[in-house]
């Protein structure tokens, strides 16, 4: 990780769960961490520590609604003027409504393609943008995708969430043809987990909290810092090594 120190990452959903961990070790690697969230409070709580705790890098919170292109330009454009621009992309940023396919609300669709679809796509676009114009050959996209974007599992309220994740299935494969062609050696990397023990399922569930509690003590789940270690991991590769798609269950996992 030593070629990151000081480089420029870009963290969305870095407010809390998976997010947090991994703006938290990036920052514990030397790198200047923008950490983006609707909302920054927790974000600033999580600078803080990490400034107490003498890590060598930093981390700026910003507020950015993702489901708004003029928010996410606007922040690319502030990086560009504060920072230089991004080197590391990690679009984290996701959710699941529970919206049926034959019943479920169009909004709750709608929501979940503009976060977990649109803003990985205009992410990716203004970061590799962003690395082209400084002549950044090294740059990494890393999505953070999902067991659910490489199968289908018989529950109706995460249809079509799992739709919007095989859509980061195929735009991480599409980004890493598209920087061949470019001939640069910029990579492209999905992470796809199972359980992970955040509050992913609170939201899901947000009418039936004790379902949600349920989904994490059936078995012992992923932590954050798991996911954490797995983006570490995949930054750490030589260069000519690009790790196409982590996919990590808990162990006592079924489906």
């Amino acid at each position: 990780m030593e070629r990151w120190s000081g480089r420029v990452a870009l963290v969305t959903g870095a407010s809390v769960g998976i997010g947090a961990a991994v703006a938290r070790a990036l920052v514990q690697h030397g790198m200047k961490v923008v950490g983006c969230a609707r909302s920054v409070d927790k974000i600033e709580k999580l600078a803080a520590e990490c400034q107490s705790a003498g890590y060598p890098g930093t981390l700026i919170p910003y507020k950015c609604d993702l489901s708004n292109e003029e928010e996410i330009l606007s922040m690319f454009s502030a990086i560009k003027t504060l920072h230089q621009g991004v080197d590391v992309c990690i679009n984290n940023a996701g959710l699941a409504r529970p919206e049926p396919l034959l019943s479920g609300k169009t909004e709750g669709w709608r929501t979940m393609i503009d976060v977990n679809v649109m803003a990985v796509s205009i992410c990716t676009r203004e970061a590799y943008q962003s690395m082209k114009e400084r002549n950044i050959d090294d740059g990494h996209i890393i999505n953070i995708n999902s067991m659910n974007g490489h199968s289908v599992v018989p529950q109706s309220v995460v249809h079509f969430y799992s739709a919007t994740k095989y859509a980061v299935t195929a735009l991480t494969e599409g980004l890493r043809q598209e920087l061949r062609e470019a001939r640069t050696h910029i990579r492209a990397t999905c992470i796809s987990p199972g359980l992970v023990e955040t509050g992913f399922a609170f939201k899901l569930h947000d009418n039936d909290p004790e379902r949600a509690a349920a989904t994490y003590e059936s078995i012992r789940c992923l932590k954050a810092e798991d996911m954490a270690n797995a983006v570490i991991y995949v930054l750490s590769a030589p260069p000519h090594v690009q790790i196409g798609d982590i996919q990590m269950r808990p162990t006592e996992q079924i489906s």
